[in-house]
């Protein structure tokens, strides 16, 4: 089971005050000492957080793996295709969500979304899709060409009491299993933390867990070497 740290939020705490610190490229070299398998951003459209200069560093910093969220837009994809990183997620975005709400409509992006994600294979990058645990949606992903899904985990980190987590697991567990049945890899990530991620991380067919605000918060406490390797204990690495 990977890890991948988004550090999205490093890079919000910088645009507070439109500064310089904290700077997230900082944050690059004691995420991957401390056992982590990958780097994930999020270049929206209005750069509320990551911008364009990031991406760039962090293509040249990232010893392990660059994973690019970004909205299916020809900005975007032209962004992508310039900068190269090793994979794609394609997201939903909304101006005014304070972070993604739920996973990408597949059969609304139409012969659009399939030709960027053709155009981002064609140049060597590996492209997944942000999408809810639905068998519909993970049928419509296989016909459109992704190479990896990363189901939602928004609705089950949502749950409180254990039944409806054992539940909204399960929903999970089925999903993964039919994604891979299709022929897709698949991750896993949006509200994952210390207390929740141990039932996604004992699926077999989940691979790895992307999953940033709360090893950052706790590294306002820990220090991020700490926070990294908490997470990965709870995973049970």
């Amino acid at each position: 089971m990977r890890l991948g740290v988004n550090i999205d939020h490093i890079a919000t705490l910088r645009q507070a005050r439109l500064g310089h610190e904290p700077d997230p490229l900082h944050s690059v070299g004691l995420i991957e000492r401390a056992g982590a398998d990958g780097i994930v951003c999020h270049l929206r459209e209005d750069r509320r957080h990551i911008q364009d200069r990031d991406l760039q560093l962090l293509k040249a910093m990232v010893n392990t793996h660059l994973n690019l969220e970004m909205a299916a837009t020809e900005e975007m994809v032209r962004i992508a295709l310039d900068t190269a990183p090793d994979m794609v997620t394609l997201v939903p975005e909304k101006r005014e969500e304070l972070t993604t709400e739920g996973g990408l409509n597949v059969r609304a992006g139409g012969d659009e979304l399939g030709k960027h994600i053709r155009m981002l294979r064609n140049h060597g990058v590996v492209v997944s899709l942000f999408v809810d645990p639905d068998l519909d949606t993970l049928k419509e992903c296989k016909r459109v060409g992704a190479q990896f899904v990363e189901l939602h985990t928004g609705d089950y980190a949502a749950q409180r009491g254990e039944a409806e987590l054992d539940e909204a697991a399960e929903r999970i567990r089925e999903a993964a299993i039919a994604a891979r049945r299709f022929g897709m890899r698949v991750s896993a990530g949006h509200g994952l933390n210390y207390h929740n991620v141990a039932r996604i991380a004992s699926i077999p067919e989940v691979e790895e867990l992307n999953i940033g605000h709360s090893i950052i918060s706790r590294a306002l406490f820990t220090g991020m070497g700490d926070a990294v390797r908490d997470m990965l204990r709870a995973m049970g690495r």
